[in-house]
């Protein structure tokens, strides 16, 4: 692991976004009718991005365990392109950055949205995440919408 033991304690934040893309239409509607076999998919994903933030430092090696002071877990169906948004914004106040944290909130939220839909849909397509944004630290603030 990182020597992180002359850092400053600062408030640390990132934002993570990714997305999953349905073959159909199908899916689309049973998410927004509720009527997935499953049960309620977003409520269930967010559950799970929350669960994956607080276990990043057991899934990644060398990732130092962390005291999450806020973890916000939100899911967009996109009925237009039959996609659904998973945006994971973590905060803590500590030596070290939650970005790992954020994409791993996401990448858990989507990964639970595949298994709940993959009775109805087996081309369902996760990509794109990523840290949109991290704020704190040595290092300063950035946004990937600054990028030119």
């Amino acid at each position: 692991m990182v020597d992180i033991h002359e850092k400053d304690i600062t408030h640390r934040r990132a934002v993570a976004v990714g997305k999953i893309r349905f073959s159909n239409e199908h899916v689309v509607g049973l998410i927004q009718s509720n009527g997935n076999k499953k049960g309620d998919v977003f409520s269930v994903a967010r559950v799970a991005g929350i669960m994956g933030v607080k276990r990043c430092s057991d899934l990644i090696p060398l990732c130092h365990p962390l005291q999450i002071t806020k973890v916000k877990v939100e899911l967009e169906l996109n009925a237009d392109d039959n996609s659904a948004t998973c945006t994971c914004q973590v905060e803590c106040t500590g030596k070290t950055g939650v970005e790992m944290e954020a994409m791993t909130g996401v990448t858990v939220a989507l990964l639970t949205v595949y298994d709940m839909c993959k009775a109805v849909d087996k081309y369902m397509v996760i990509d794109g995440v990523r840290v949109e944004h991290k704020s704190g630290g040595k290092s300063g603030t950035f946004d990937l919408s600054d990028r030119k």
